[in-house]
């Protein structure tokens, strides 16, 4: 070709030079290294958890608010008669009778340890009969009078029952004690004469840790002997 080659030269540094033009080849183009690629998927996964966390955040903050907003009714006005005195109260419709005299009315000789009437250390009286407190809600009260362990004794004097379970050492841990003494005393009201397996009959469903069932027994006993006396 007129002794002069027209091809276009390969330069060293990879570019093919045609008159004044560089042009780079196919095989030169721009790569993306394993390096580079696995810092980018990771940074993108981590992007997408990030987002993904928020919104079952948002969706689990939404949930509570709405579990909140169903679980509290609104309070609604309450009027006992408690220990022989009138009292009004505003509790939720769900409120237990235990509850509204430990927290609003501050009574907490009464008891709450198993919360499912299995127990029966929030034993109160309603309209003299022992009932578990636990067991029955606030709202269904009514007009009966409530009595607790603070409303048993006279002022300063105790009752004999309570006198009795001093005496015979019937007080462990105390937990107890507050719905053992009003089962107790509500036997004596309606058997002024009982035995001593009247006694176990109406602490049956008692619970006591401490075992001083023999003690309540003979508290109660020496309680009923004392009334005649």
């Amino acid at each position: 070709m007129n002794g002069r080659d027209r091809r276009p030269r390969i330069e060293k540094h990879g570019t093919r030079r045609d008159g004044d033009a560089s042009v780079m080849p196919q095989d030169a183009a721009p790569r993306v290294s394993r390096r580079s690629f696995l810092e980018f998927s990771a940074l993108t996964a981590a992007q997408a958890a990030m987002i993904g966390a928020r919104a079952i955040d948002s969706e689990s903050a939404m949930a509570q608010e709405a579990s909140s907003a169903m679980a509290q009714p609104d309070a609604v006005a309450v009027a006992l008669d408690v220990n022989g005195a009138a009292r009004s109260l505003r509790v939720e419709p769900r409120t237990t009778l235990a509850e509204a005299l430990r927290g609003p009315l501050g009574l907490t000789g009464v008891k709450v340890a198993c919360d499912r009437g299995a127990c029966s250390a929030c034993t109160v009286w309603l309209d003299g009969a022992p009932v578990l407190s636990c067991m029955m809600l606030a709202i269904e009260v009514g007009a009966r009078k409530v009595v607790t362990i603070e409303g048993l004794a006279s002022g300063e004097a105790l009752h004999p029952v309570q006198t009795a379970f001093i005496a015979h050492d019937a007080v462990q841990c105390g937990f107890c004690t507050p719905g053992m003494i009003m089962s107790c005393a509500a036997l004596l009201e309606r058997n002024p004469d009982p035995t001593g397996e009247d006694v176990e009959a109406a602490i049956g469903g008692h619970e006591c840790r401490c075992g001083t069932y023999p003690h309540v027994v003979a508290a109660t006993l020496a309680a009923a002997k004392a009334r005649k006396g």
